[in-house]
């Protein structure tokens, strides 16, 4: 991506420097280097110290009963003991009275991290060019610096998943926090999914001569072989890339020779094994189907992320076992013989069906700026009959058991990361305002633009 270009630019430029003058260079350039990686390390590194206890809050466990009040011991960042009373031992006491504490949230399926300003094209890298790319990593062209991470986190948000963009398998995504000075630093758990775009399954049945542009017109049939070929490229794709793992199977075994190393195939391994999830972003209910046959034909491990046909197939993802990424909360009904409140009630309906459900706002870029607004579909959907419970699930737990990081976040248990915040509320009220936040033990200063820009035209002058 745009960084990997600049370190070449910077190759380049130095082969003008003579070899002495490099050298000469290099020396502060290096020791200056080892100082920032020093000043980088993990912040949970530098919590080892940090031994304290937070009380007096209703601790939403997530797993187990809500404590009210209960306290938390967090110890070298990570969380010791939980319970209504906890052996301090002499760590400091944080006074919580009057607040809830909650397990960070995680917001999956985002381009946060990657995009800035839409309408300013060096501000996005989240596009790479190619249909096929598995082997691009997302988590590498994150923006430590964007200003949209510490608005996100202002409202609870304690991890994201970086999703690469276009064609038709984008890339593979990690797992990133909001605290850190690099993207290395930042990156939790990398890679957590591949990213597949399922191709659109409609057709354009504008007549020619209202069609907008008539240049590019296509008939239905036309639009038909376009669509069976797309589909024909994915199997074509995956055939190609077993065959390629098939060949490495056969050169371990001692039964064949190693074929050249190729690093999209690579990238596929992992995913072909079901070692790790396919992630098929799909709307459409007809796509949604098409999908899910693909997938169980080859048993692939997958995610279904989008979902906004998906109560018309609650039945078959829960059969199938495919957890939803759920990002339409607040989308408009796409038909006119739908309900006002169809996307409202989709979570409830899936859960019904016993679907697991995570929610999202979309890797949308318009959407960006609005990663922070993420407790609120979950929200809307407990308005609609989704249960208060399995709302908070859909904001936690079930994100980190789809990212494969349950056993470290998710939830506030004994020897799991001590992300957490504290609120002067109910997460799922809109009034609630996030007071405190801890990422791995450390805890996070919550200023943003948001809250500069208040401060400082609060304090203008009068006229």
């Amino acid at each position: 991506m745009g960084s990997i270009a600049g370190a070449r630019r910077t190759t380049s430029n130095m082969n003008s420097i003579p070899k002495a003058l490099r050298f000469a260079r290099r020396v502060p350039a290096c020791l200056a280097i080892l100082a920032f990686a020093w000043s980088g390390l993990p912040h949970a590194m530098f919590a080892a110290g940090d031994n304290f206890v937070l009380v007096g809050a209703t601790v939403h466990t997530i797993t187990g009963a809500t404590l009210i009040p209960g306290q938390v011991l967090v110890r070298d960042g990570k969380i010791a003991e939980v319970g209504e009373k906890v052996s301090a031992n002499g760590a400091q006491q944080i006074d919580l009275s009057g607040q809830h504490l909650y397990p960070g949230l995680i917001c999956l399926d985002s381009v946060l991290g990657l995009v800035e300003i839409e309408a300013v094209r060096a501000t996005e890298d989240q596009i790479e060019v190619g249909e096929y790319r598995p082997d691009v990593q997302s988590w590498i062209a994150v923006n430590p610096d964007s200003e949209l991470i510490p608005v996100t986190r202002a409202n609870g948000i304690a991890y994201f998943e970086p999703v690469p963009q276009g064609g038709i398998i984008s890339g593979q995504s990690g797992l990133v926090a909001v605290d850190g000075w690099t993207s290395e630093q930042m990156t939790l758990q990398k890679p957590i999914a591949l990213h597949l775009f399922w191709p659109s399954l409609e057709l354009d049945t504008t007549p020619k001569e209202r069609a907008p542009n008539k240049a590019k017109f296509k008939s239905l049939d036309e639009q038909a072989k376009d669509r069976r070929a797309r589909l024909r490229s994915i199997v074509e794709f995956f055939d190609e890339a077993k065959a390629y793992l098939k060949a490495k199977d056969a050169a371990a075994g001692g039964k064949a020779t190693a074929p050249e190393q190729v690093p999209a195939w690579e990238a596929m391994i992992p995913y072909l094994r079901g070692e790790l999830p396919i992630v098929i972003h799909a709307d459409e209910v007809r796509q949604i189907k098409a999908a899910v046959s693909w997938a169980a034909t080859n048993q692939y491990r997958v995610l279904l992320a989008g979902g906004r046909d998906a109560a018309m197939v609650a039945d078959l993802l829960a059969a199938k076992k495919i957890p939803v990424i759920y990002e339409h909360t607040f989308t408009l009904p796409s038909r006119s013989t739908e309900s006002y409140d169809v996307h409202f009630a989709t979570p409830e309906v899936l859960h019904q069906a016993g679907v697991t459900v995570a929610f999202s706002i979309g890797p949308r870029t318009f959407e960006t700026p609005l990663a922070r607004n993420l407790p609120y579909s979950a929200a809307q959907a407990v308005a609609f009959g989704l249960p208060e419970e399995e709302a908070l699930k859909g904001l936690t737990l079930y994100p980190a058991q789809l990212a494969g990081v349950a056993d470290r976040l998710g939830s506030i248990e004994a020897g799991k990361t001590a992300s957490l915040f504290a609120s002067d509320g109910d997460i799922l009220d809109l009034r609630f305002n996030v007071k405190r936040m801890w990422v791995a033990g450390r805890e996070i200063n919550l200023a943003s633009r948001h809250t500069r820009l208040y401060e400082k035209y609060k304090n203008r002058p009068k006229p």
